[in-house]
């Protein structure tokens, strides 16, 4: 289609004019630039100096040391713990079991005391006593 005008000719294209590298050019450059970075990163990564290792090996092994120093501290201070404990519940037991041995009397009388009012309520009973001469010898055993 062209067509004549006092300017000149106009030219239509029918497809666009391309500006700047083409699609399959971008790709190939960035897989070389991937592929060079990939080569760099590993040669870096390789290079690493045999002292570098060695105390990068010899920082992980003291880390090792100290976690294992703290787990065993840990674990001393719960044995410590349940020791205690296994203490403290025998000197429980040791104590009820004492307060069960020991017969409890009221009011924290003897045991010659309690047989002397047993008799004494026996007396009472039987009419030997009679209630003043009970309650004064009561007083007398109690010590009111």
């Amino acid at each position: 289609m062209r067509s004549t005008n006092k300017r000149g000719p106009i030219v239509v294209q029918t497809q666009p004019q391309r500006r700047g590298p083409g699609l399959l050019n971008t790709m190939a450059t960035t897989a070389v630039i991937a592929g060079t970075a990939t080569a760099t990163s590993k040669a870096v990564s390789g290079a690493m100096s045999g002292a570098q290792q060695q105390a990068a090996a010899q920082q992980q092994a003291m880390a090792q040391q100290q976690a294992a120093a703290q787990q065993a501290q840990i674990e001393a201070a719960a044995q410590r713990a349940v020791a205690e404990q296994q203490a403290m519940l025998a000197q429980q037991q040791a104590a009820m079991a004492a307060q069960a041995a020991a017969p409890a009397s009221p009011a924290g009388l003897s045991e010659e005391a309690m047989a002397q009012l047993q008799k004494l309520a026996e007396l009472h009973k039987a009419g030997i006593l009679t209630d003043e001469e009970f309650q004064a010898q009561k007083a007398k055993v109690l010590g009111m």
